[in-house]
């Protein structure tokens, strides 16, 4: 980043960079070992040739001796003697080499990074099967978040300070840079915790960060968007004492031959209201703009890599409160653009947002439209916690679905039922924002939003409820909490698109 984001707390990501040799005061060097694809016990490794054939032949034995196996995210920690120039060697096991994929490299880079806390510079050939996840792997496994601790990092449990990939091209692991500091980016807006990060202040953070690249920024306050009609932000924001906004971020290269529109639920916390959610687990509600941090991201790294397409970032931001002033069931509001909604439960709150931003995004006649949100329960439901429920135009939805899972952020494509269009009917508006039983709560929530595209643009909704923020144990470059999904699937998408032209 250009200079450092007024955020309360940041997360601590290692240092990428790259050498043709082996950098002095070198503390570990990782190398690659794979499992025998004919059954062998020991570990197949190949020579790097950045050490003499005494020290080669030195880690080869301690490798048999060690029984290192080469099985995938096998680490194993070799002393090495003091004419090695390394005080460590660090066999990584990365599996099958025929089988090997990028979110492999991926998964073993980050589990390497969180088992060298503690030590200042680290040198690798892993990008020789990678660069790019290897790259990823890395930064995004390494990421440690404190928030607002008072007492200073243990140096024995401080993530890598530096990373150094040999042999490896300059330009390619800067965009693999990129993206990982993106995925950081979104990470770190949803670690912040709502005391910190509200409307106002949100809307401000993702303006400077924004201006730094290049990208245009807009804000609607409170006034302007009731002067505007957006209906469904201000009965969702006006409750709280932090009233809404909405941010519109616009990266437009010369020459850009597609136009992306980007929408993202920016719910920066969610009560419930009225219809006020049960006390458990509650704290977990500052993750419910992961949405609109997702797309923040993506369009600032967009303009980072200088990708060949126009992208628009339009984010409805609010705090959903059971003020006296809050929306209850039973109003009926008025969207931007004039349709209505029937309020059965103050909790949907998020496609009420979402149908004001995508009208206004439609009004740029963009090509393709993806909006992201943390909307449904019922995501985890039907799909776990790992899994993104993908729904849309059939085409571009299995498109997105199949981008997510070639980059190691699980994706599903998901119907839209017709026989929703009546169960979504309102007797006294246009809409109601939920249906009266609880069957497929997630693709009711698609349909909604469905209503609100214009016609003849390609659209996709991204339901990352679980896969947003993690609840469970650190799994391979996945910390817990804030997770930075969907950032590389918009990435890769964009790059896609781009690539049509």
């Amino acid at each position: 980043m250009a200079k450092e984001l007024a955020l309360p707390a940041r997360g601590v990501v290692s240092k990428v960079s790259v050498a043709k040799k082996l950098p002095k005061r070198t503390e570990a060097f990782v190398v690659p070992v794979f499992k025998d694809p004919e059954g062998g016990a020991e570990a197949i490794y190949e020579p790097s040739g950045l050490f003499d054939k005494e020290t080669e032949k030195f880690i080869a034995n301690a490798l048999a001796t060690l029984k290192v196996s080469g099985e995938h995210g096998e680490i194993t920690k070799i002393p090495m003697p003091k004419k090695a120039g390394v005080d460590i060697v660090v066999s990584l096991g990365l599996g099958d080499r025929n089988k090997l994929s990028g979110e492999q490299v991926r998964r073993a880079a980050g589990l390497v990074a969180r088992g060298l806390v503690g030590v200042e510079k680290v040198a690798t050939t892993l990008g020789d099967f990678g660069l790019g996840p290897a790259v990823e792997g890395v930064i995004l496994g390494g990421y440690t978040y404190r928030g607002l601790q008072t007492s200073e990092i243990e140096a024995a449990k401080a993530p890598v300070a530096e990373i150094v990939f040999i042999g490896a091209n300059k330009q390619e692991c800067e965009a693999a840079s990129i993206r990982a500091e993106s995925v950081v980016l979104a990470r770190d807006f949803v670690n912040t915790p709502s005391s910190h990060l509200y409307p106002e202040t949100y809307a401000e953070l993702a303006a400077d960060v924004a201006k730094q690249f290049g990208v245009k920024v807009e804000i609607l306050d409170d006034a302007a968007l009731r002067k505007d009609g957006f209906g469904g932000i201000i009965a969702v924001g006006q409750g709280s004492a932090r009233k809404p906004r909405l941010v519109r971020l616009s990266y437009a290269p010369r020459k850009a031959a597609k136009q992306v529109a980007l929408v993202g639920k920016g719910v920066t916390f969610d009560t419930g209201g009225i219809s006020i959610k049960p006390s458990a687990n509650m704290d977990h509600m500052i993750s419910d703009m992961g949405g609109s941090a997702a797309v923040i991201a993506t369009v600032i790294a967009a303009a980072r890599l200088q990708l060949p397409v126009a992208v628009t970032a339009t984010v409805p931001m609010a705090e959903n409160m059971p003020g006296s002033e809050a929306y209850r069931p039973g109003d009926v509001i008025t969207h931007y653009g004039g349709k209505t909604t029937e309020i059965l439960n103050t909790d949907a709150e998020g496609r009420l947002i979402l149908a004001d931003a995508i009208a206004r995004a439609c009004e740029d006649n963009p090509d393709y439209l993806i909006e992201v949100s943390t909307l449904t329960g019922a995501q985890l439901v039907a799909l776990g916690t790992r899994t993104t429920g993908v729904m849309g135009s059939d085409d571009f939805r299995d498109r997105i679905a199949a981008a997510g899972r070639s980059v190691g952020e699980e994706a599903w494509a998901m119907p839209i039922p017709e026989e929703l269009a009546s169960a979504m009917k309102s007797p006294v508006a246009d809409l109601r924002n939920l249906t009266p039983d609880r069957f497929g709560g997630m693709l009711s929530a698609g349909y909604f939003l469905s209503e609100f595209v214009s016609e003849g643009v390609e659209w996709a909704h991204m339901d990352i409820a679980g896969p947003a923020f993690n609840t469970e144990s650190t799994y391979g470059y996945t910390p817990t909490r804030a997770t930075g999904v969907p950032v590389r699937t918009l990435l890769s998408v964009l790059a896609e698109i781009g690539a049509e032209a």
